[in-house]
């Protein structure tokens, strides 16, 4: 059994930083392409930041410059610098990984239950 569960969403002014976490739990071999999707209301999911098996990392157009992702592998752990947020950065995040688990020996996509961002005055 595999769970990914965030922390760290907050209200917070325009212009004001929050950093999300990300922490995998269970019976976990290996995990990849760590990511975080966020979605608000009436819109589409959309990639905010991904990190992949490679290194490589991807930023939504929107957010590119403002927010970071890193990891911590050892703890199975990933995180999201926001700086600069803006009204519109409103949403609920979620992060995903690929996660192979001792049980199936395969990678299967994981998602956390989500946590509210709200950028407000």
């Amino acid at each position: 059994q595999v769970s990914l569960v965030e922390s760290g969403g907050a209200l917070v002014q325009p212009g004001g930083s929050l950093r999300l976490s990300c922490l995998a739990s269970g019976d976990i071999v290996g995990i990849s392409n760590m990511a975080w999707y966020r979605q608000a209301p009436g819109k589409q999911r959309e990639l905010v930041a991904r990190l992949s098996a490679g290194g490589t990392i991807t930023y939504g157009d929107s957010v590119r410059g403002r927010f970071a992702i890193t990891s911590d592998n050892a703890a199975n752990a990933w995180y999201l610098q926001m700086n600069i947020l803006k009204p519109e950065d409103t949403a609920v995040y979620r992060c995903f990984a690929n996660v192979r688990s001792r049980a199936t020996n395969l990678f299967d996509n994981y998602w956390g239950q989500g946590t509210q961002v709200t950028v407000s005055s």
